[in-house]
């Protein structure tokens, strides 16, 4: 299998709120949501008005001609915000190419991407029963604030 890791284009931000559905946790054995739920305000926050910013900068892993995964970055008000500086994260891949590197990619792409771009820290949120805690935790983010259900964790560039 064949994956390129390339910075997404404008006509593939509508993209962005497919991976933002796909990256909502679902807990083990929990109903997922109806998709409708990325329109509500929180989330929203992610994708709405991408590009817009010159800090909104975003990668996607394209398989076979498929865009199957995609990682962006921007400085919002979101679960991972830690200050007005620092560019937030929200990665996500389609369920049948998680566990293949292709995530390690994304992430070591878009912290290479922020820190060419000037940036000097990323940060994110992440539910503490989330697999994906060990990968940030492997590409280099600590664990800075917590809450019952989260984890609040930054990467210096």
């Amino acid at each position: 299998m064949e994956i390129a890791i390339r910075e997404i284009r404008r006509q593939e931000y509508p993209l962005l709120n497919h991976f933002l559905y796909e990256a909502i946790f679902i807990p083990e054995g929990a109903e997922p949501p109806p998709k409708t739920i990325i329109a509500a305000p929180e989330l929203q926050v992610y994708v709405d008005g991408f590009g817009e910013s010159k800090n909104d900068l975003g990668l996607v892993a394209e398989v076979e001609g498929k865009i199957v995964g995609a990682v962006w970055a921007r400085i919002m008000n979101d679960y991972g915000h830690i200050d007005d500086a620092t560019p937030s994260l929200a990665i996500s891949l389609d369920k049948e190419y998680r566990g293949l590197g292709i995530g390690t990619a994304l992430m070591e792409g878009i912290l290479a991407l922020l820190k060419s771009h000037g940036h000097g820290h990323a940060s994110l949120s992440v539910q503490k029963a989330n697999y994906a805690v060990k990968l940030y935790l492997r590409v280099g983010f600590e664990i800075i604030r917590e809450t019952e259900e989260e984890y609040i964790m930054a990467s210096n560039l």
